[in-house]
């Protein structure tokens, strides 16, 4: 290789390190990987993060108010949530509205509801996990590994969905 070709190399190697790690790359999560770790906060500002449900299935997913099906999903997935129990489910419902309006919509939904709330201030949950439109749900294996990802979908695709998230929790 001659020096010209190696110098534009590695600075083409060294750009893509300093965009993704500067946030700049959006990256794409498929089946099989480790997602990243952090998933958000709580109203009160306590992170919630991956290794907080290690050997569980983990629902996440990416919502606002204004999104038809996400507001379609997150009763099922409550439902979901109160049948499987704790021990073996936890869904983690990623907000991407401003902090007031999480607030609202925390305050409005009530602490009976067992769906865990979080929100991604500053986006950096979006951007680890690829977020570029919304609904988008992950489901997370109990050996901590993606397993499905959704992205776009409508009510049409829940009940598909909720097949996996059944799967996920019988171990297939």
């Amino acid at each position: 290789m001659n020096s010209r070709l190696q110098t534009a190399f590695a600075a083409a190697i060294l750009s893509a390190a300093f965009a993704a790690r500067c946030g700049d790359f959006n990256l794409i999560i498929v089946p099989g990987v480790v997602p990243p770790t952090m998933l958000g906060v709580t109203r009160d500002g306590d992170p919630v993060e991956t290794k907080q449900v290690a050997g569980k299935v983990l629902i996440v997913t990416f919502w606002a108010s204004w999104c038809g099906p996400c507001l379609q999903e997150l009763p099922k997935l409550e439902g979901i949530q109160r049948a499987a129990g704790k021990n073996n489910i936890q869904v983690v419902a990623v907000n991407i509205e401003e902090r007031d309006q999480f607030r609202r919509l925390h305050n409005q939904l009530g602490p009976s509801f067992k769906v865990l709330l979080t929100h991604d201030y500053d986006k950096a949950s979006r951007d680890a996990y690829g977020v570029n439109g919304i609904p988008h749900m992950l489901i997370i294996g109990r050996d901590g590994r993606v397993q499905k990802v959704h992205r776009g979908y409508d009510e049409r695709a829940l009940d598909t969905i909720i097949a996996e998230i059944n799967a996920a929790l019988a171990g297939s």
